[in-house]
């Protein structure tokens, strides 16, 4: 059986490419996160073919943020398609939109609480507020559960402190920046092992280059895999 906390994001410029990644992954993976680089290169119908005709799960990576009438009209557009995770900026105001458009449907609505990719001298650049990191991360997450969120998405290096919320009983923490030990970072710059992400409360995790740049994706996926199970 397909374990389904790990997530292999589909980096890869086509959804031609991105079928034909799945098709050497097989059985090894059943849950696939798509983002904004694919999405003007098929991505949606992607997820729809993932979803329909290989019973894979879908997550939507699109961190979408714009005023409460475009989020509720987007994410109900996207709800008709039966994914299971969609990303919203964690933004109380874009999470109550998001949970409005998703209505009674199955999609999960995930908060991003600050990128994977950021240091405290990025949001410096960005003039978000002072602060130690995992301080706002804890923050955001804790207005975002507030709001509605379904899950959020934090870096493993938070994990622990927001599963210790009260805020986060029953919620989801999804963990993108998951290195295996001796992978390169690349523009990752809060990450952790996969068993070290599951062991401080990550529910799923999420990796990409790690597996696509293998030469053997599959087995690469089952490495991780069984990492996590070894815990």
């Amino acid at each position: 059986m397909t374990d389904d906390r790990l997530i292999v994001a589909l980096d890869v410029p086509h959804a031609v490419a991105g079928l034909a990644l799945a098709e050497r992954l097989g059985d090894a993976v059943g849950f696939y996160k798509i983002g904004l680089g694919m999405l003007t290169g098929g991505g949606l119908a992607l997820a729809m073919e993932l979803k329909g005709d290989h019973g894979k799960r879908i997550f939507l990576d699109l961190k979408l943020f714009d005023i409460g009438a475009t989020i509720e009209a987007a994410v109900r557009g996207l709800a008709q398609f039966d994914l299971d995770f969609l990303t919203v900026h964690g933004d109380p105001h874009v999470v109550r939109a998001a949970k409005e458009g998703a209505g009674d449907s199955g999609l999960k609505i995930l908060a991003v609480t600050v990128l994977t990719s950021l240091d405290r001298a990025d949001l410096d650049a960005c003039l978000i507020r002072d602060g130690a990191i995992p301080d706002l991360v804890t923050e955001r997450a804790a207005r975002a559960f507030e709001a509605g969120a379904d899950g959020v998405i934090a870096s493993p290096q938070e994990a622990a402190l927001i599963r210790a919320l009260p805020q986060a009983e029953g919620r989801l923490i999804v963990t993108p920046g998951v290195r295996p030990a001796g992978a390169a970072t690349g523009d990752q710059k809060r990450i952790a092992t996969p068993a070290q992400a599951i062991r401080d409360g990550a529910d799923y995790i999420v990796v990409g280059r790690p597996v696509w740049q293998a030469a053997d994706p599959a087995a690469a996926a089952r490495a991780i895999l069984e990492e996590m199970r070894g815990l």
